[in-house]
């Protein structure tokens, strides 16, 4: 089994704006939290050799992750290293109409550690849609945030796709759930 480090979305501008003035100090202190996790795995998964892929929203004009602008541009302290490879997508699913699977199966890769942004879009497609083409995967509890939504707090939202997620299976390949000091590569 070949594992790869996927990490979605965590781009400079992802939860920009997207909360009350009371509650984005805590949106982004949960992002700052996650990246730090994300940025500490990914350093385990380069030295045990584990190929990386960063997922990178491109928005359209006007959109906080516009092509191109200082929101767009991946968070620095995961920003693209030496091996690294970037896959562009305009939609919630990583896998849709982007080279994503290509990569993947030049590296055989077969199981995915996957973090990111946001819980309940890009990070829940691309694990479902994963499970559903034969990768199994492993959500990192810890390793993915939103911003809050409606009536749910950014918290509850991770929290329920961390239940949701746990034990998700399509054929033999499955998702679990992991803490991020519980992933071995």
């Amino acid at each position: 089994m070949t594992k790869a480090l996927l990490i979605i979305d965590v781009q400079n501008a992802i939860v920009a704006g997207k909360g009350t003035p009371e509650r984005q100090p805590l949106i982004d202190a949960a992002l700052d939290e996650t990246v730090a996790r994300l940025a500490a795995l990914r350093e385990r998964a380069w030295h045990s050799g584990v190929p990386v892929v960063l997922v990178q929203h491109d928005g359209d004009p006007g959109h906080r992750l516009a092509i191109g602008t200082q929101g767009w541009e991946i968070r620095q302290e995961l920003a693209p290293g030496s091996g690294d490879t970037v896959v562009h997508k305009k939609s919630a699913d990583s896998f849709f109409e982007t080279d994503l699977t290509e990569r993947l199966t030049e590296r055989s890769v077969t199981h995915l550690v996957v973090g990111g942004c946001m819980s309940q879009f890009c990070v829940d497609t691309t694990v479902r849609r994963a499970v559903s083409l034969g990768y199994n995967v492993t959500l990192i509890a810890d390793g993915h945030t939103t911003a809050d939504s409606g009536s749910l707090t950014f918290a509850e939202i991770v929290s329920h796709h961390n239940e949701t997620l746990d034990d998700f299976d399509a054929g033999s390949a499955l998702a679990i759930v992991r803490a991020a000091a519980e992933i071995q590569f």
